[in-house]
């Protein structure tokens, strides 16, 4: 049995909104968007790595995974009882891209919890626009969608995303607490070299979507001794135009200076620095390699440090493989960290 059947119903009805909204949000006879456009708006006014191409990107998956199919699938993997008492979930979230913390604030309610979310000051405007639009669908979540303005008080679990230094910090603050806390991860390639031009396109995508700041995001890749890195920036020379949004400049700049003055040796193509670099998490506008000898070396490397990886793009057979292009398009029980959200939650 899946519980509260209204608030399942309300998301379904908030993931048709979203999908509507994309497709017509740029008709000017469409006035029951405009509420929504000058949100996006602020959005990026307040944060500009939110450019609209972004949050749209991020808005349009969510409106694939927002159907009564794909949650009816996703929670019939869980027993839920009606007997269960409701708790507070604390949902300290991050800003590092559109809508981060959906997923969390999804469980949250679908479990038949409380949401008392914390937001990032970078991403204050989209999550309580979407919220609204749920209690109008389902008047019962009103008194279960709370924002903290402040610290979080009077709640029973906490789901809290950071860095590894603000994770020190949540875990003396929350430890007390039944918690997930989440720390950095990078997502990484491994690449063989007879991987097609198109598939090399589509890494460019798991590389650059949200400008490399997301954990799915691939910020190191593996080649083969004597890799031909030509066929790599060909195929990715469709994104040059990243390199027209300022702050991404910025930071391609200052990064590629430094590696000058440190006299690193680097590639470089205008618009992507590659580093040869042991670390798994890159600065924005950059992408750290390694050479690998052997593919059997290389998995038992990536298994050692699976704490640091959320998810691999290959064609082989690996953990948390994602197939080219697919790494910011995770699936409903693709849980970040690997840790079972709304199992954790049902077991509150």
């Amino acid at each position: 049995m899946i519980a509260h059947t209204s608030r399942l119903q309300a998301f379904v009805k908030l993931g048709s909104f979203i999908s509507d909204f994309c497709e017509n949000h740029n008709l000017s006879e469409n006035n029951r968007y405009s509420d929504f456009n000058d949100i996006l708006v602020k959005a990026g006014q307040q944060n500009s790595w939110f450019t609209q191409e972004n949050i749209l990107f991020a808005l349009e998956q969510w409106s694939f995974l927002l159907t009564e199919e794909q949650l009816t699938n996703w929670l019939s993997n869980y027993t839920f009882t009606n007997s269960k008492e409701v708790k507070t979930v604390g949902l300290v979230m991050a800003g590092n891209i559109p809508l981060v913390g959906f997923h969390d604030f999804l469980c949250v309610l679908l479990s038949g919890n409380k949401v008392l979310a914390k937001l990032s000051s970078n991403d204050t405007v989209l999550l309580p626009f979407l919220s609204e639009y749920l209690i109008q669908q389902d008047p019962n979540l009103e008194d279960k969608i709370q924002f903290a303005e402040g610290k979080l008080e009077d709640f029973d679990a906490v789901i809290a995303t950071g860095s590894n230094n603000t994770s020190r910090y949540f875990e003396y603050y929350f430890g007390k607490k039944p918690n997930i806390i989440r720390k950095n991860r990078s997502s990484v390639a491994i690449l063989t070299g007879n991987e097609s031009k198109q598939q090399l396109t589509a890494l460019g995508e798991d590389i650059f979507r949200y400008y490399g700041l997301g954990c799915r995001n691939v910020s190191k890749i593996f080649v083969p001794k004597n890799y031909d890195f030509d066929m790599f920036f060909n195929a990715i020379f469709e994104y040059k135009d990243l390199i027209n949004q300022i702050k991404y400049s910025n930071n391609y700049d200052y990064n590629k200076a430094v590696y000058l003055m440190s006299e690193f040796k680097i590639l470089d193509n205008g618009f992507l620095i590659l580093k040869e670099d042991e670390s798994f998490s890159s600065p924005i506008a950059s992408l750290f390699y390694s050479y690998y000898e052997n593919e059997t070396e290389l998995k038992q490397k990536l298994e050692e440090h699976r704490d640091d990886i959320q998810c691999v793009v290959s064609d082989l057979k690996v953990n948390n493989k994602v197939n080219f292009g697919e790494t910011q398009k995770p699936k409903l029980n693709d849980y970040a960290d690997g840790i079972d959200t709304i199992s954790f939650l049902l077991s509150l």
